[in-house]
């Protein structure tokens, strides 16, 4: 993608996100942002499309002596996605799988609950539902946020991001209703490089966009 493409920052992306759904006629129920930096993204989306914005939270398994490396993700529910070739390319095995697991729902869980606080939980049936983040790499956390949501009621569930890559993008497509994704571009090293602002986004900040 050249210069000229990238994203401003997460609140342009969003904006744009928002118009391609409109353009779309997707009619949104519920926006969903996966905290952190997917909050500020959602929260414009959720301005452009005229819904409400919630969270739906998930926790990277990093791998033996790699944290950055997903070998999975599990949502704050319980539902797991597995990266199995990352699996078997780290020799990471059931036991080390499970242990990380257990760590990674407790703090999924914790993060949804302290960024929920005294909401109720989320009825999404017949609801058309939109998940957002500020762009996918493998996508490991937002796999395992779609894991979950299909245990849900939910009638339709259509991911938006930025950007993301080819294969990525199309593995996607084959788990959701739809994909609405602005940048698949095949050089791809990471979600930051295709924003000219691109900084940590504190918990205290993303809670913000709830408000």
């Amino acid at each position: 993608m050249p210069p000229s493409r990238r994203f401003r920052d997460r609140t342009e992306a969003g904006e744009r996100l928002g118009e391609a759904l409109r353009e779309r006629d997707v009619a949104v129920d519920l926006v969903l942002a996966v905290p952190r930096g997917g909050l500020p993204v959602g929260r414009a989306v959720a301005d452009a499309v005229g819904a409400p914005l919630d969270v739906v939270v998930a926790s990277k398994i990093g791998a033996p002596g790699n944290p950055e490396l997903a070998i999975g993700a599990v949502a704050s529910d319980g539902s797991v996605w597995r990266n199995e070739a990352a699996l078997r390319g780290t020799g990471a095995g059931e036991e080390y799988f499970e242990r990380e697991r257990e760590l990674e729902v407790d703090n999924a869980r914790r993060k949804a609950d302290r960024y929920r606080g005294d909401r109720p939980e989320l009825d999404l049936a017949g609801k058309t539902v939109v998940v957002v983040d500020d762009g996918v790499a493998t996508g490991s956390t937002l796999r395992a946020c779609l894991r979950m949501l299909a245990e849900s009621d939910a009638d339709r569930v259509v991911v938006a991001v930025p950007v993301g890559p080819p294969d990525t993008i199309a593995e996607l497509r084959e788990t959701v209703d739809e994909v609405v994704c602005l940048e698949t571009p095949g050089s791809f090293m990471g979600v930051g490089q295709f924003y000219e602002r691109f900084d940590q986004v504190s918990d205290e900040a993303a809670m913000a966009y709830l408000e």
